[in-house]
């Protein structure tokens, strides 16, 4: 049976003395290739970033003759995996509890090796999210706690079947992750129609993915980074299916993740198996979950495009951008937009800044609320 119950810290100040560890779960790191369509698709969700974002394809297209071409570029979050792990940890013990935190970039397992020598961090989880081809769409998957001994070949056979899916595969690929009692496999944002197929479209092939795989999936997620109405709807349809709901915070800036789950367990394994076999998850979301979605977008896209001088090699976002040329090299922003960069992005980190001023911030929350969020 499934036995999830969410809580909000708002409501229940104490709700974490009945509880032993933090779990945060869906969180990335330096070594996470992110689209850069990610940009355009939260930018255009705020109107000034809309207009800004506008103002650089017009130029682009007027100089070069062509579109902005979003496929082809990336960027990597500022934060290393030690970074991230900091970041996590330090929300979690701030509400008196042992933090277990993993790491999932996207088609990546190196944060989690790169933690194993760190000796504080040691006992992290190596763990990744997958990219899973399904008909039109893909969707993504969080694998938490893969056996480091078999990590990285079990990573080769899931890349294999991403490069060249088959639907006959995919069932024994996952099998195969069940079986491994330590490892913990959730359905990350379920409903959200990452690829842009239409809300009903996506939700046919959620309905069709989730009935050939449930019965491997041990988790849907309640993600932190996906509006609230949203993530109703996945408690609906984990309801339906009978799994249990978990956090995911799905961090890629600076600001920890705003919803963790709360556990007795004292090791990942054990948290696993509460999920697996009992079937038992308590979700806590944290205050600034109830923050307008649109400011904590426009506050990623500052982390994301702001300096870090304490990250050597990651300290302007012209070293955390890239592009693949047409002869398949990959090329580094810095050497595209020589000094500081484009106008139009210290134009935006200026005017962000006024963020920090407690009196504009406030009056861009309230123009930014747009009901969407969780109640008081």
């Amino acid at each position: 049976m499934n036995q999830s119950r969410l809580h909000f810290l708002w409501r229940e100040r104490n709700v974490c003395r009945r509880f032993r560890t933090g779990v945060s779960l869906h969180s990335h790191t330096s070594y996470s290739r992110e689209n850069l369509g990610f940009i355009p698709r939260y930018a255009r969700k705020v109107a000034l970033l809309a207009k800004i974002l506008d103002w650089h394809e017009r130029d682009y297209r007027r100089k070069s003759g062509k579109d902005v071409d979003y496929s082809r570029a990336w960027w990597t979050p500022p934060a290393g995996p030690a970074e991230a792990w900091h970041i996590e940890r330090t929300q979690i013990e701030n509400l008196d509890l042992n933090p277990l935190v993993s790491l999932t970039d996207h088609d990546d397992i190196e944060s989690g090796f790169v933690l194993h020598v760190i000796e504080e961090c040691g006992a992290a989880p190596v763990s990744v999210e997958w990219t899973v081809p399904y008909g039109p769409s893909f969707f993504h998957l969080g694998l938490h706690n893969l056996p480091a001994h078999a990590a990285r070949a079990i990573l080769s056979d899931l890349a294999a079947y991403t490069a060249r899916p088959q639907a006959e595969g995919l069932a024994g690929l996952l099998a195969a992750l069940n079986e491994r009692r330590e490892t913990l496999v959730v359905f990350n944002h379920p409903l959200w129609d990452e690829a842009g197929i239409g809300a009903a479209a996506h939700f046919e092939l959620f309905q069709s993915f989730l009935g050939r795989y449930g019965a491997w999936l041990h988790a849907l997620e309640l993600n932190g980074l996906r509006p609230w109405a949203e993530n109703r709807r996945v408690m609906r349809a984990a309801a339906g299916s009978g799994h249990p709901l978990v956090a995911g915070g799905d961090r890629h800036g600076c600001e920890p993740n705003p919803n963790l789950n709360l556990t007795n367990a004292g090791s990942f394994e054990e948290f696993a198996s509460e999920i697996r076999k009992d079937r038992i998850s308590d979700v806590l979301f944290l205050p600034q979950y109830r923050e307008p979605l649109k400011l904590r977008y426009l506050e990623s896209v500052r982390d994301v495009l702001r300096d870090y001088p304490e990250y050597p090699g990651r300290v302007r976002w012209l070293d955390r951008f890239f592009y693949r040329s047409e002869t398949g090299a990959e090329v580094p922003a810095s050497v595209l937009f020589k000094g500081n960069g484009l106008g139009v992005v210290r134009h935006f980190l200026g005017l962000s800044g006024l963020l920090d001023r407690r009196h504009v911030r406030s009056a861009i929350r309230s123009a930014l609320a747009d009901g969407q969020e969780v109640a008081p």
